[in-house]
């Protein structure tokens, strides 16, 4: 955790894309709901506060207790975050009705400041039109501004917290990129050492551990997060590893065979189940597409367990996840919309017998 970023996430729309900027700077980050935090928030070397689809002026209004956290940690706080932290400490907040987003632009008042290093005078950035902040309270201090005097972003005097009212992760702000490089590297002091290939060696290292020399069960797709899973695990475990790609009548034409045969060349040990005559038949007559996601995620999972109930003593269930599958699948406090389901999301069945592997997607 020494070189590790934790991204709070408030519900944000935006937190995956505040974690793709700071990935993109080679430096490791994880994600945490506000409302399920890490035990030890001390282990990592900053935080970044995300915004959120709530208002300050909600009743309900999500937040954490931060106490725990040492002074000494820099913690940048974005949008909602940036207001929240000033209204607890009675900042004057000024609320419009307006939620829209508009650009603005940066005078910067604290030209010396490592925050805003080689960004331009008069850059653009992108805010939420509801909020805006006139003055600060005690031991805070205004970093920039817009032409009418509204405070774009601020610092603790006291603390190395750091507030921005609009979105540097947003491609609108045009040196947004800037100024999340700066707070991570000029501020927080973090190595770009996340490359490729340490993370290889690093997620390798790490299933070696959980795994040791037992076996491991996975459902293989044909699309890269599984492949992904699977290179890596077969890099870690070798022959332990037991791989099914399940054939559910959806697949292009041929595809079955020509990935079971791309698998072979990886040198990974699959099976492979054709059982598209029982999916396509469960499918009959269903126009409705979360109805048909719901019975291919149901078939998909009975397939798969018949099939590694044959394996004999598997003890890990091994899924590989990307982000936009979490992300249109559920939300961080279960109140929003799905925008629809994915088989491999959600956990493993009650039924199910099998420890959960830590996935790609968990690594990274």
């Amino acid at each position: 955790m020494q070189n590790t970023v934790l991204i709070i996430d408030f519900g944000s729309k935006y937190t995956q894309l505040i974690a793709r900027r700071v990935r993109e700077q080679n430096i490791y980050c994880e994600i945490s709901p506000f409302n399920n935090l890490p035990q030890d928030l001390n282990s990592y070397k900053t935080i970044i506060l995300s915004s959120s689809t709530a208002s300050i002026s909600h009743q309900v209004e999500p937040w954490s207790d931060f106490s725990s956290i040492k002074k000494e940690i820099p913690i940048l706080a974005i949008g909602y975050s940036a207001i929240k932290i000033l209204k607890s400490a009675a900042g004057k907040i000024s609320l419009s009705k307006s939620e829209d987003y508009n650009n603005t632009h940066l005078k910067l008042l604290a030209k010396e400041e490592k925050l805003f290093s080689n960004v331009s005078e008069n850059s653009a950035v992108w805010k939420n039109k509801e909020n805006n902040i006139f003055n600060l309270p005690e031991n805070f201090t205004a970093l920039a501004e817009d032409k009418n005097g509204n405070i774009l972003a601020y610092k603790s005097t006291d603390n190395p917290i750091y507030g921005l009212n609009f979105h540097p992760e947003m491609h609108h702000s045009s040196e947004g990129n800037q100024i999340i490089e700066n707070f991570l590297l000029k501020i927080a002091d973090l190595k770009q050492t996340w490359t490729p290939s340490a993370f290889i060696d690093s997620a390798v290292d790490k299933l070696k551990a959980t795994i040791n020399n037992q076996k491991v069960v996975l459902g293989l797709s044909g699309g890269v997060d599984s492949t992904v899973t699977a290179v890596l695990l077969n890099k870690a475990i070798g022959k332990n590893l037991y791989c099914i790609f399940v054939n559910n009548g959806l697949l292009r034409k041929n595809e079955f065979q020509s990935v079971l045969e791309n698998y072979k060349d990886m040198g990974l040990n699959v099976k492979g189940v054709d059982a598209s005559e029982n999916f396509l038949n469960a499918l009959k007559g269903i126009d409705d597409p979360e109805k048909k996601r719901k019975i291919i995620g149901k078939l998909f999972i009975e397939t798969f367990d018949e099939e590694a109930q044959k394996i004999e003593e598997v003890k890990f269930l091994a899924q590989g996840t990307i982000y936009p599958d979490v992300i249109e699948s559920v939300s961080i406090d279960g109140k929003s919309v799905a925008i629809k389901s994915h088989h491999n999301v959600g956990g493993l069945p009650e039924k199910n017998e099998f420890k959960n592997c830590r996935t790609a997607q968990e690594f990274i």
